[in-house]
């Protein structure tokens, strides 16, 4: 199948995601996030920052919530975490995804050491956070500490072995010495079936980097357009900035309606980040 086939093929579908109703959790929280919360099998819960963890054993580390510091009890006990998503997060994630890495990484490194206790623990927030930061890590060619947090990740999710994002760090550190055309093979491959999404929709919007930045703009869009098409779940900032920067590509083609629907789709779920800025700043250009 052509490029230009595919893209029209994807250029519907994601008109029909920009315009799709929103679902409750896609709305920005109106009150401040709540701090997260380690909670017990029997229902009893602390704040994260009043715990620390060793040996398989959750230590009370400052009194809180009817616990005394310096009691323990066995990482069994514990249920999952509880919480709002770190205020940070989403922001971080489009600065990442529009070239602010540095600003990007300064948030995300303390949100990581603030939620480092809870990295093997259900429903934690330090997993997405440290994979966001992994990505920073390649993308400034920092290859130590993004291989250093490639086996923190995988550490703490030991069932699926080394995590996939490792393979995604390792394919974005590559350097401009290699073809483009293996560059572009390392994060198709990426893309796969059996991919988390987050990893294939990392790989389809960096693909589409490397697509534009050899005159491939067809291409490049299809890339974009695959993110919040075809790969929905990998996350909502993620959707929005592909999106947005699939309103350049649109733009530049004259199909000003389908950019400004685009646009207007990311501006729904941007509360927060800097993609409000971005996205107003490209409607007001049209």
């Amino acid at each position: 199948m052509s490029p230009l086939t595919s893209l029209t093929r994807l250029a519907p579908l994601a008109l029909a995601f920009a315009t799709a109703p929103l679902m409750a959790e896609n709305a920005a929280p109106a009150a401040p996030a709540a701090p997260a919360q380690l909670v017990f099998q029997n229902g009893r819960s602390i704040p994260l920052s009043s715990v620390d963890i060793a040996q398989d054993k959750v230590l009370i580390k400052t009194a809180a919530d009817g616990f005394s510091a310096g009691q323990s009890f066995p990482l069994t006990a514990v249920s999952h975490v509880f919480g709002d998503r770190p205020a940070g997060l989403n922001q971080a994630i489009a600065l990442l995804l529009f070239d602010r890495h540095k600003e990007a990484i300064d948030l995300l490194e303390p949100l990581l050491a603030a939620h480092r206790v809870s990295a093997k623990i259900p429903g934690n927030f330090w997993i997405e956070s440290a994979r966001t930061l992994l990505v920073c890590y390649a993308l400034t060619g920092d290859a130590a500490r993004c291989t250093q947090l490639g086996k923190d990740i995988s550490d703490a999710t030991p069932p699926q072995g080394s995590d996939p994002f490792v393979s995604l760090g390792k394919a974005l550190l590559m350097p401009a010495s290699v073809s483009p055309e293996d560059r572009d093979v390392s994060l198709k491959d990426l893309m796969a079936d059996e991919m988390p999404a987050d990893v294939a929709a990392y790989a389809s919007f960096y693909r589409s980097r490397l697509l534009k930045e050899q005159k491939k703009n067809a291409e490049a869009l299809q890339a974009l357009l695959a993110v919040p098409c075809l790969y929905p779940s990998g996350g909502l900032i993620l959707n929005a900035a592909a999106e947005i920067h699939a309103s350049d590509l649109l733009a530049s083609l004259s199909r000003r309606d389908e950019a400004t629907h685009l646009i207007n789709s990311a501006l729904r779920v941007a509360q927060g980040t800097i993609l409000i800025e971005e996205g107003n700043k490209r409607l007001e250009s049209m």
